[in-house]
């Protein structure tokens, strides 16, 4: 275990003013809070702080930031409060603490959504101080270096969200040395034997490699001092394995295949001599004219600067070559990091940093969607990194954009109203379509029109944040008009109906109590309401009318509806034993065809006008767009004990091509004794082999399905099995 001296002596050679009563306190208060606690190791609790302290140390930040580091946990894991983490060691420490405490007391909410919440606070409070960040990092680094002491499907789940999240937020950062650790033991803990198999491979070729990488350093030193190049050090490395497993899963090919496995860094004084150095390069080794990069012109969205080349030398080996100073060397290492030690004594302000604007912005913009699509969208947005494209206004301007970017993009980029208007765009002269995925050094003129909107079809390629956001935004505005138009239409309708005069009624001083009582302000919002189906016209309207009238006037229709919702839940199989509407009744509901939910999952209700509510599992690839229309969504729950009609669920299994295997498949199902309403085989060849089978089989819940799929996982020649939207 990590001693506390050393953490002292770390913090002390770089902080000589720094306050160590503060420390040794938080030191003192955290070992006595966790004194009864241990890790799944064994190992006492405190070994864990001491370790994320130990780390925070060792990138030189400042003494409140390592504080935090000892202190992080105690507030989530015993019984310290917020204000006795103030109380103690001041309100600096404990607005980082809060930071990365993890949100508990959300009552009934899924795990998915406590970790949705927390995300979304840990991110908003380091747009208000990056420390925030730097400790979370350091603690995910240890908890991975340690995971194997977890059950295995916990140690999936944490790595994969270290993979999602964490390291993307490393490496939009400019951490890279925190990054490459925390994808290579995600990587080791999600595809333990992938990670196995690919490491004994870079084994075998590790003593050559290393041999090759040691020649190759020799000659260039010796020939930038023949050109009197100077330079501080030459140092050679093996690619990382998760770089090496991303790329033959890219590119589809073997490990001889990967040229930029062995790479050299030199470090030079100046950058000017950055450029003399490519110079010695390209003299005495041929370069790959596509994979020179100068990233010191322009740097990385993260702050990295660096310059790369790959070259092939005299007998046919390539490798990979990157020339920075010491200074750009310890950014692309340490990140924010080592621009924070540096703003140190400038009020620690990174407000303006350029690692930052991309983060700020993202999570800025997310402030007012839920803590699951906000959660979603960072893990979309984030692992963008290092793909920009450069693009040109016909002016000249530079719009620095991810790769896969439009047109649509582009437009919001420059302007919310050039991208409202956008009706087409030329590309280097040259009409494209809208989908046009943007090239480096494109220059691209934006046509608008002042009478085009935004088309919701725009959200199916466009890649920036910025750009869905706005889009989503003005098809919101337009449906929330289009619903206060049809609830007009609705309440009149109704009015007539229930014998009365609609402007007359709209006048009445008790339909502006109930609009008051009820959260309406504006007659608007309760057209808006009644348009979307999440009120009904009627009730209103019954404020202005003696209830046995209006006992009477409703009798007949009331009775119609609860006739024609009882028939089409017969029709669909979905009474009050599988599906319940909050707040609501008699009301038709349906399970949607483009998802067909099963018991056991996460649902979400939608409204659709005369349908009644659509039921969508909320893993469906519609649920996102569903989500513009929050006044439709309704919350809607399992009920009953279920297990009585099976669902139909088809599954598309992806198999070797061999023979008798639609045979194998059935009686892996069959034993499992789950019926089978469906199976056949696509006689499409795929060219590598393979073919798929489709299944359709009945289950009685999402853990009868993953027994099913299970099942099917462990016949001999099956690759993936996937669940698929029936075919209508």
């Amino acid at each position: 275990m990590i001693r506390f001296e050393e953490i002292e002596k770390k913090v002390g050679r770089h902080h000589s003013d720094a306050d160590m009563d503060l420390l040794r306190r938080a030191y003192l208060y955290s070992a006595m809070m966790h004194k009864e606690q241990v890790r799944a190791s064994g190992e006492p609790y405190l070994s864990h702080p001491l370790s994320v302290a130990s780390l925070l140390a060792d990138m030189r930040l400042d003494v409140e930031t390592v504080c935090t580091g000892l202190l992080h946990d105690v507030v989530e894991d015993t019984l310290a409060t917020s204000k006795d983490i103030s109380d103690k060691f001041g309100p600096t420490v404990a607005h980082l603490v809060d930071g990365v405490t993890k949100i508990s007391n959300l009552g009934n909410a899924s795990k998915e959504d406590a970790q949705a919440e927390s995300l979304r606070k840990m991110m908003l409070a380091m747009v208000d101080d990056v420390r925030v960040v730097l400790v979370k990092l350091a603690d995910r680094l240890h908890n991975m270096q340690t995971l194997q002491f977890l059950k295995p499907e916990k140690r999936k789940r944490i790595a994969q969200e270290t993979l999602d999240v964490f390291a993307p937020i490393a490496h939009r950062l400019g951490m890279s040395k925190i990054r490459a650790e925390l994808e290579d033991l995600a990587f080791q803990s999600i595809d333990p034997d992938g990670y196995k198999q690919l490491k004994e491979q870079v084994e075998q070729q590790r003593a050559s490699t290393e041999a090759f990488l040691e020649e190759v350093k020799s000659r260039i030193t010796q020939l930038l001092n023949e050109n009197n190049v100077p330079f501080v050090r030459v140092d050679g490395r093996i690619k990382r394995l998760y770089s090496i497993y991303l790329k033959l899963q890219r590119q589809r090919i073997p490990l001889d295949k990967v040229y930029d496995l062995a790479a050299i860094r030199i470090i030079v004084p100046e950058p000017k001599y950055c450029y003399f150095a490519l110079g010695v390069m390209h003299q005495y080794w041929r370069p790959f004219k596509d994979r020179i990069k100068d990233f010191i012109a322009n740097p990385r969205g993260n702050g990295y600067q660096s310059l790369h080349t790959s070259v092939i030398g005299d007998e046919g080996q390539h490798f990979e070559v990157q020339i920075r100073t010491e200074e750009m060397h310890r950014i692309a290492e340490e990140g924010i990091a080592a621009h924070w030690k540096y703003k140190e004594g400038k009020g620690k302000d990174t407000s303006e940093d350029e690692m930052m604007k991309w983060l700020r912005k993202l999570v800025e913009s997310q402030q007012d969607v839920d803590a699951r699509e906000f959660a979603d969208i960072i893990k979309e947005e984030l692992p963008i990194h290092a793909n920009e494209v450069y693009a040109l206004t016909p002016k000249g301007k530079v719009i620095e954009l991810p790769k896969k970017s439009t047109p649509v993009d582009f437009a919001y980029a420059i302007h919310t109203k050039v991208g409202d208007q956008c009706t087409g765009a030329k590309v280097n002269g040259r009409i494209v379509p809208l989908q046009y995925q943007i090239q480096n050094g494109d220059t691209i003129d934006i046509m608008t029109s002042p009478n085009q909107k935004p088309n919701r079809d725009w959200l199916k390629f466009v890649v920036t944040t910025r750009a869905r956001n706005k889009i989503k935004h003005h098809v919101a505005q337009r449906q929330r008009e289009e619903a206060i138009e049809v609830g007009r239409k609705m309440f009149d309708k109704e009015a007539l109906r229930l014998k009365l005069k609609p402007k007359k009624a709209l006048e009445d001083s008790a339909l502006e109590k109930y609009r008051t009582e009820n959260g309406y302000p504006k007659l608007e919002d309760m057209f808006a309401a009644i348009g979307y189906g999440k009120l009904l016209a009627k009730t209103p309207l019954a404020r202005l009318i003696p209830p046995d009238k209006l006992e009477e006037l409703d009798k007949a229709e009331t009775t119609r509806l609860q006739q024609m919702t009882q028939v089409v839940k017969r029709a669909l199989k979905l009474g009050d034993d599988r599906i319940a509407i909050k707040g609501v009744d008699n009301i038709l509901v349906y399970r949607a065809p483009c998802c067909n939910p099963i018991r056991g999952e996460e649902i979400l209700g939608y409204i659709t006008r005369g349908k009644g509510v659509g039921v969508h599992a909320r893993r469906c690839k519609n649920a996102a767009g569903l989500m513009i229309n929050k006044e439709r969504i309704i919350e809607v729950t399992w009920v009953g004990a279920g297990g009585n009609e099976p669902y139909a669920v088809t599954l598309t299994v992806r198999t070797e091509d061999r023979t008798g295997q639609l045979a194998a498949l059935t009686n892996a199902v069959a034993d499992i004794k789950t019926n089978i309403r469906d199976a056949r085989t696509d006689n499409r060849e795929n060219g590598d082999g393979t073919r798929f089978i489709e299944m359709t089989v009945e289950v009685l819940d999402l853990n009868h399905l993953e027994r099913v799929r299970s099942a099917l996982r462990k016949v001999q020649g099956v690759i993936e099995v996937e669940r698929t939207a029936p075919q209508t």
